[in-house]
């Protein structure tokens, strides 16, 4: 099972093929000082989470430092938590500059004492 399998509870199709709901929502990916960059924008929950959890989890397959640009992350639930737990898991992962709903989710449920979260990407990518 994917990270991407294990967040959304869907799996791929017999021939590979798996519909994602992007909801405006997008992901960019880039190397920055040394770490892999996902940057995020929209909103995500189930429904929308799909691409988000590919990216993460390949990245963390492939780059031992991510790093998460949630500075465009307009709102976020359990489900990008549940991710961002499972990622860190799996790579050395960095939450870059989220904005305050994210920053408050993460503190109500204590995830910001598990994972490292910095105020820009740059911070997050060297430090």
């Amino acid at each position: 099972m994917s990270l991407g399998e294990a967040v959304t509870g869907r799996s791929s199709g017999a021939d590979g093929s798996r519909s994602q709901v992007l909801d405006q929502s997008a992901v960019v990916q880039y190397e920055w000082r040394g770490a892999w960059v996902v940057g995020a924008r929209g909103s995500y929950d189930i429904s929308s989470i799909t691409p988000l959890a590919d990216a993460l989890g390949a990245a963390a397959k492939e780059h031992p430092r991510v790093v998460l640009d949630a500075s465009g992350i307009a709102f976020a639930d359990s489900t990008l938590l549940n991710l961002l737990i499972l990622t860190h898991r799996a790579a050395d992962l960095r939450v870059a500059a989220p904005p305050r709903q994210l920053q408050r989710l993460l503190q109500l449920t204590g995830v910001d004492t598990v994972l490292k979260v910095r105020a820009t990407v740059e911070e997050a990518a060297t430090c």
